[in-house]
């Protein structure tokens, strides 16, 4: 068969991008640099999309164009179109803004392929800019191969978390790796979990453990850590080394070693301790300094950095 002619003649929202009337930062920053995106529309084939032969299925539409190749869309901003039989499309249409694990999904059950064509549509104020957009459509369209290390560090309530969420939600094969130990008698840290785990995509693969050198040998798919933080801190109880810190440093060398030498695809979180005051004991300004320390060690063996600010993202050359 030969190739899928698409072309966009718009990809925004119903109300396009910015919206009339809305004084929101990402209509208000559109507006300034004095560009629009027109509604979503599409010609397949030299065909305006809703003259194709289409099924309705939830969420959009399963579509037929006129040279037999197949077509999965997303109806509205929100919509996550679910393949109404197996096998691979020849392009997806989705809202990418809404729900980039919808793309992970597809690819994990074979509906999304190399081959496959990804475009994002129902674009809208969503995100914060069309740069931003690139930035993350370059991630969710062509996952890096493995082995691929990525550094994401970032203090308290910063967004590190979802920023590392963010790079491998359109991955086929993710595993979570949750490094802290759940403190039953802790309301607040159950909470925090609570949110984590309803982020997630529940296809996702979850792994509690403190043996991540171990994960880091033998995975070759998405390892997700979160993160470097909890996992030191449960180093430092599982060898009572509160009061003898450096028992933990053979550790943190097996550690960067298997980061070093690791197959998969490998994200981390950290927590960025150098814009925190000095703690006040010995053995909390030791437990910053190794922390610190390993964070370098990490940084200097991973393909990328960020530093994350508020939700904002730096990458780090």
């Amino acid at each position: 068969m030969d190739v899928l002619e698409l072309h966009l003649l718009g990809t925004a929202g119903p109300g396009g991008w910015p919206e009339p009337g809305c004084r929101c930062s990402s209509c208000t920053r559109m507006r300034a640099a004095k560009r629009r995106l027109e509604p979503t529309r599409v010609l397949l084939d030299g065909v305006p999309l809703d003259r194709c032969r289409r099924q309705e299925v939830p969420g959009g539409y399963e579509v037929r164009t006129p040279r037999g190749h197949r077509v999965l869309f997303a109806s509205r901003p929100g919509a996550r179109p679910r393949p109404p039989s197996p096998g691979p499309y020849d392009a997806v249409l989705l809202d990418l803004v809404g729900d980039a694990s919808h793309l992970g999904w597809l690819r994990h059950i074979g509906a999304v392929t190399s081959a496959t064509r990804i475009e994002a549509v129902q674009v809208d104020h969503r995100v914060a800019s069309p740069l931003e957009l690139e930035r993350l459509l370059e991630r969710w369209r062509r996952p890096v191969a493995a082995p691929w290390r990525t550094l994401i560090l970032g203090g308290a309530r910063s967004g590190k978390s979802q920023e590392a969420e963010n790079r491998v939600l359109a991955h086929a094969e993710v595993t979570y790796v949750a490094t802290g130990v759940m403190h039953a008698d802790d309301p607040d840290w159950r909470a925090r979990i609570a949110v984590h785990r309803e982020r997630r995509p529940r296809w996702w693969d979850t792994a509690e453990t403190i043996d991540v050198a171990g994960l880091l040998r033998t995975a070759s798919g998405t390892l997700l850590i979160d993160g470097m933080g909890t996992w030191l801190t449960a180093m430092f109880d599982a060898l009572g080394a509160w009061e003898y810190p450096r028992a933990v440093e053979p550790r943190v060398d097996e550690l960067v070693k298997a980061w070093r030498s690791t197959e998969a695809h490998v994200v981390a979180v950290s927590d960025e301790v150098g814009l925190s005051v000095v703690p006040e004991t010995p053995v909390g300004r030791a437990f910053r300094d190794m922390l610190g320390r390993l964070n370098q060690r990490l940084a200097a063996e991973s393909e990328e950095s960020a530093l994350v600010v508020a939700g904002r993202v730096l990458d780090l050359p």
